[in-house]
């Protein structure tokens, strides 16, 4: 996969729908080479299908937030990679990361209601050594490259 590639599948990402056309000009491709690297990238299943992304106003949004997490590292017997672990299994965080700064890690909740993002940040506070937790809640989600069904928050 060269650049070319990973720029017609950053566009198909954003708009599967968008048409070879506008592909090969975004890219500085003829339409003939764009959708032959298509054809390509369906046949060594690297693109393995399309979506629809369909309005449901009757499912409830996502609470979204970002935690940020301190703890007291020095004097204690625990690491970031430790609490990582415990933190993997907790239900609503999509991704935990250690962080340069003043703050050891950072994660990313995704949970139905304020009520199941409140539980998350109960099971944090109980960790020993935690010096310091904030929330920080998503409002508007204006796009998302690792997600292409694009969720609302």
């Amino acid at each position: 996969m060269d650049k070319f590639d990973r720029q017609i599948l950053d566009i198909l990402k954003i708009n599967a729908r968008c048409s070879v056309s506008d592909i090969a000009r975004d890219v500085s491709l003829s339409r003939s080479a764009v959708n032959a690297r298509i054809k390509k990238l369906e046949n060594d299943k690297v693109i393995t299908g399309y979506c629809a992304q369909i309005a449901e106003p009757d499912q409830p949004k996502n609470v979204c937030a970002y935690i940020t997490l301190k703890f007291d590292l020095a004097s204690s017997n625990h690491s970031c990679e430790s609490y990582a672990k415990r933190i993997q299994s907790i239900d609503g965080v999509q991704w935990c990361h250690s962080i340069s700064g003043e703050t050891d890690m950072m994660l990313y909740i995704e949970v139905e209601s304020m009520k199941h993002l409140n539980q998350v940040r109960d099971q944090l506070q109980s960790y020993p050594d935690l010096r310091h937790l904030m929330t920080h809640t998503v409002l508007t989600e204006f796009f998302n490259k690792q997600n292409s069904l694009g969720r609302s928050c």
